[in-house]
């Protein structure tokens, strides 16, 4: 298993279309793996592989306490939608934002499993907000494009910022 790199907003590679997947062999249950590490050890609640630079339907999710309850959905579709929910979201690939965003209060979607197996789900809560945060993803979009265009653009600037200083503090630490 390996902890792998998260795309950071506004990295144009979030915008890419994931791709079904054809087939569930050896490489996705390893994709699989990698994310859920990675995702325990961001610590995040979801994670989708256009996320770290794979452009595949897959997403895993984890909203337990206990972090102990991990979904794995492969080419998920949200078949249904009713009421409406605003609830303030962030995301591991925006970091250190968080913002309201107004999504589906209840959601019913179908998914393929690890073992290839297809199911048809419920949700409503935060699995419903994170399993449509999570699609959203997939066809290439961030919980910023939710937001108003003057509140994205100062999202990209303080993010783009934060990037800059975080790079001059780690340059002055190995001048040191």
């Amino acid at each position: 298993m390996a902890i792998l790199d998260i795309l950071v907003y506004p990295d144009p590679r979030l915008r890419r279309k994931a791709q079904p997947v054809a087939v569930i062999d050896e490489d996705i249950h390893q994709l699989v793996q990698d994310m859920a590490e990675t995702m325990y050890h961001a610590p995040g609640i979801g994670l989708a592989a256009t996320q770290i630079n794979v452009a595949k339907r897959v997403v895993v999710i984890d909203c337990s306490e206990e972090r102990n309850d991990l979904l794995v959905l492969i080419n998920p579709v949200i078949l249904s939608t009713s009421g409406e929910i605003e609830t303030e979201e962030g995301c591991l690939s925006v970091p250190g934002i968080v913002a309201p965003v107004t999504r589906a209060e209840n959601i019913s979607f179908s998914a393929l499993d690890g073992n290839g197996q297809e199911n048809l789900y419920t949700a409503d809560g935060l699995l419903a907000i994170c399993v449509q945060h999570e699609i959203d993803h997939l066809d290439g979009k961030v919980f910023v494009d939710y937001l108003s265009r003057l509140k994205r653009v100062r999202i990209r600037k303080q993010i783009v910022k934060d990037a800059h200083d975080s790079k001059e503090s780690d340059e002055r630490a190995v001048a040191l």
